[in-house]
């Protein structure tokens, strides 16, 4: 179950957060409001590794950019730092991405959904990546076996036809089989 310790009334900083200890949750900020997961379940794994290798050949063996994987910051702002499950941040941006923490609104954020985090990541997450221009946002539900997703068209996010192979809106040419991720 999802829980946030903020106190009334304070804004988390990203120094706060770098004071976290380790302690296999996944912890974010949004608006200064801190969130906690807890680890993500079997499910949730299988499909962002079988995500996370066709997206990796697709476009960093293809020399378009970089992915990674959770757990890996992505300071939006002093106020926002996220853990999206998969991120890709194209060629263009790669110089943003600093030792500890990525510093750019990625091109893409895969989130998958747990049960604890639904609401968050269907809701809460969305408005904070339209917000911040994140070109792409995929809500991958894996109880339904189906993937929202979000593109970025005049600073607002277009929810695009559900299909069972994804064509990627940061890049030409590159499709997902959603067929092999189930």
């Amino acid at each position: 179950m999802m829980s946030t310790f903020t106190p009334k009334g304070l804004k988390w900083t990203y120094d706060d957060y770098a004071q976290l200890p380790d302690d296999g949750r996944r912890h974010e900020i949004i608006d200064g409001e801190h969130f906690v997961n807890p680890s993500p379940s079997t499910l949730h794994q299988h499909v962002s590794k079988r995500l996370q290798y066709q997206l990796y050949t697709k476009i960093e063996l293809a020399g378009l950019g970089v992915l990674f994987n959770a757990p890996m910051d992505v300071q939006l702002s002093e106020h926002d730092i996220v853990q999206p499950d998969l991120v890709i941040i194209l060629n263009e941006s790669v110089r943003k991405i600093t030792p500890t923490k990525i510093k750019v609104a990625p091109h893409l954020v895969v989130e998958i959904l747990s049960p604890s985090n639904m609401d968050y990541d269907r809701t809460t997450k969305r408005d904070l990546y339209e917000r911040f221009r994140v070109k792409e946002y995929w809500v991958v539900d894996p109880f339904e076996q189906q993937v929202d997703q979000w593109v970025l068209r005049d600073e607002k996010y277009v929810l695009m036809p559900r299909s069972k192979v994804l064509t990627l809106s940061i890049a030409d040419r590159i499709e997902v089989d959603l067929d092999t991720v189930w």
